[in-house]
């Protein structure tokens, strides 16, 4: 792994983390709507799937024909963001606006599926991780800054 390698990992890590936080905010605002902008039902919650990535392509050479890869965990990207399809939750409340008017759900109101804790529990695992990269790059630099030290002197 070369000398800006870590900090690139880190990087990736960093975006991502962000992006997961920004999402787990933006279901919490949305824990009590019960309508979204298309008006046909309910605010459901979104999930952000990660996944692995190559930094540095799969390359073929004469001198390794069965070419040189990098390996996986040279950071990480968002693959998608997700609704969350679970059931919603019910609060029976015949006088919202938007309480179901027939059939057996009658008076009941759909809530999103958004746990409060959940999404807390979630937002303070972002936070670690992005704390955790944030001690990544601040290591490395203090790693650079002492070889150049070593190189001066």
């Amino acid at each position: 792994m070369g000398m800006f390698d870590s900090i690139n990992v880190s990087a990736t890590g960093l975006s991502a983390q962000r992006l997961r936080m920004d999402v787990i905010s933006n279901n919490i605002a949305n824990a009590t709507t019960t309508r979204n902008t298309n008006g046909d039902g309910p605010f459901r919650r979104d999930r952000v799937i990660l996944t692995p990535v190559n930094l540095r392509p799969k390359y073929n050479s004469p001198v390794y024909p069965f070419g040189v890869s990098p390996g996986e965990g040279k950071g990480v990207k968002v693959m998608k963001i997700e609704k969350d399809m679970s059931p919603l939750r019910l609060t029976y409340d015949p006088t919202h606006p938007d309480a179901i008017q027939t059939g057996p759900k009658k008076g009941y109101v759909e809530f999103p599926n958004i746990n409060i804790v959940t999404e807390m529990t979630d937002m303070i695992s972002a936070s670690r991780s992005y704390e955790a990269n944030v001690q990544m790059i601040n290591g490395t630099k203090a790693m650079f800054n002492k070889a150049m030290e070593i190189g001066r002197a």
